[in-house]
């Protein structure tokens, strides 16, 4: 079946904000230079995304996609699997690029905020949830971790690298995050 003009053109806006935000960066990137890069008039662009920060919440949520956490019973190795497809999504891409200008849009629109919250970040956080669950379960993991800091302790490095820049984003980061956080709940 042939896919929808409609479909087409989300695609290449999609495609042409992804593309800019890696040559001109979150601060730099227009509309109308989107609409100019996916070969569309502004309004067609305007009345899918009413703003630049609507727009770049659908780029990272359709870049970033979901990729869950495994649950193979090798608690350590999930999380890690985990992280580490959060390092590659985020690690030198232009959605990791835009995340810092996002996010202080964001703070200025608590209802977008949400949405990028919902689309880019529950998500992925509810497949380690469950792999964190089944851990307990199986006893491997205090029965009273408190789920959601250990969701927040797991990934705070990794954003943190990337919001402030201070450290590369590395698979290696990802596992240190990963055996602080084991080393604190694990059943001994």
């Amino acid at each position: 079946m042939a896919r929808t003009r409609e479909a087409r053109i989300d695609d290449a806006v999609l495609a042409a904000a992804v593309d800019l935000l890696s040559d001109v960066g979150y601060r730099q990137l227009t509309m109308g230079a989107v609409a100019a890069r996916a070969g569309v008039h502004r309004p067609a662009v305007y009345r899918r995304w009413p703003s630049k920060p609507h727009l770049v919440v659908d780029a990272v949520a359709r870049q970033m996609g979901l990729t869950p956490t495994p649950d193979t019973g090798d608690l350590r190795s999930d999380l890690v699997t985990g992280m580490s497809t959060l390092v590659r999504a985020l690690s030198g891409t232009p959605l990791g690029h835009a995340l810092p200008g996002l996010i202080a849009d964001l703070a200025s629109d608590p209802e977008l905020a949400t949405e990028f919250r919902r689309r880019v970040f529950d998500a992925r956080r509810e497949t380690t949830a469950n792999t964190l669950r089944s851990a307990i379960r199986r006893g491997e993991i205090q029965p009273d971790t408190d789920v959601d800091f250990i969701l927040d302790a797991l990934a705070a490095p990794l954003y943190y690298s990337v919001l402030f820049g201070h450290r590369p984003l590395t698979d290696h980061l990802a596992e240190q995050s990963v055996d602080l956080v084991l080393a604190a709940i694990r059943v001994r």
